[in-house]
């Protein structure tokens, strides 16, 4: 499918949303009501909260750093999953919790924004290491340079000491998952870093089931937050979704 066509079905899907707690207006204008639904079967795009404000001192809604891009980009990229592939997801609705919260455990995909300032507690690692050997994946996105990646691995260590980050690319089946990508050509969309992606496997085996993901040098949801409009390129933006509706295809289906 065409990116540019990608990008049209998900402005028009937008409008779709429906039912939860709080009213928020997305950046195209639509209201959403968010909420974290109850749990029926279907899958829920679920959002790590956890407590720091970050660098800069801001976030999405609400301010932080677990919620840059938040709402926009949850229900933006819930509505690609809905558009663009047969899985039955609540595209009405999103989860935040805390990793201390067992209903984790009812969200296979866990997404993490801005892990260079994520701290996390005793219970949270015991929660997280248990939903990844259950077989979850937690995807880490929006941060930059060394010294970040190492205060993210350094938490991820206290849920997964035993295993050790491993450097992908473009061969990897998780960008293949559904779009069969030819090369990792998404931008961050305001650092001039060079995307890196890294992971982490069971028997530290690139060919076994992935545990995490991480998005080092990258802001893909940032291109999802702001999809309704014109600020970046459509190719560019349909290269942010086509990588995260493969890192949840992947998950599900692994």
């Amino acid at each position: 499918m065409a990116r540019r066509t990608i990008v049209v079905l998900l402005i028009i899907a937008f409008a779709s949303l429906a039912a939860a707690q709080t009213i928020y207006r997305t950046p195209d204008g639509q209201e959403r009501k968010i909420g974290n639904p109850n749990y029926d079967g279907r899958f829920v795009f679920t959002r790590i909260r956890y407590g720091g404000r970050g660098l800069f001192g801001f976030g999405g809604y609400g301010g932080g750093s677990w919620n840059h891009d938040y709402p926009a980009a949850d229900f933006y990229i819930s509505d690609a999953l809905e558009t663009l592939t047969r899985m039955r997801v609540n595209a009405a609705s999103t989860n935040v919790l805390d990793l201390e919260d067992n209903r984790i455990f009812d969200n296979p995909v866990l997404y993490v924004s801005e892990p260079g300032y994520w701290r996390i507690s005793d219970k949270g690692a015991g929660n997280l290491r248990q939903h990844l050997l259950k077989g979850g994946l937690v995807i880490f996105d929006d941060f930059e340079h060394q010294d970040e990646f190492d205060n993210m691995a350094a938490q991820v260590a206290k849920a997964l000491p035993e295993r050790r980050w491993i450097k992908i690319d473009i061969a990897h089946p998780i960008f293949h998952s559904l779009f069969d990508l030819k090369k990792l050509d998404v931008p961050h969309p305001s650092v001039d870093v060079e995307p890196d992606y890294r992971a982490l496997f069971v028997n530290d085996d690139p060919n076994d089931r992935m545990l995490a993901l991480a998005n080092h040098n990258c802001d893909i949801a940032e291109y999802w937050e702001w999809s309704a409009d014109d600020r970046f390129p459509v190719d560019v933006t349909s290269g942010a979704y086509e990588l995260g509706v493969n890192y949840i295809i992947y998950a599900m289906t692994h």
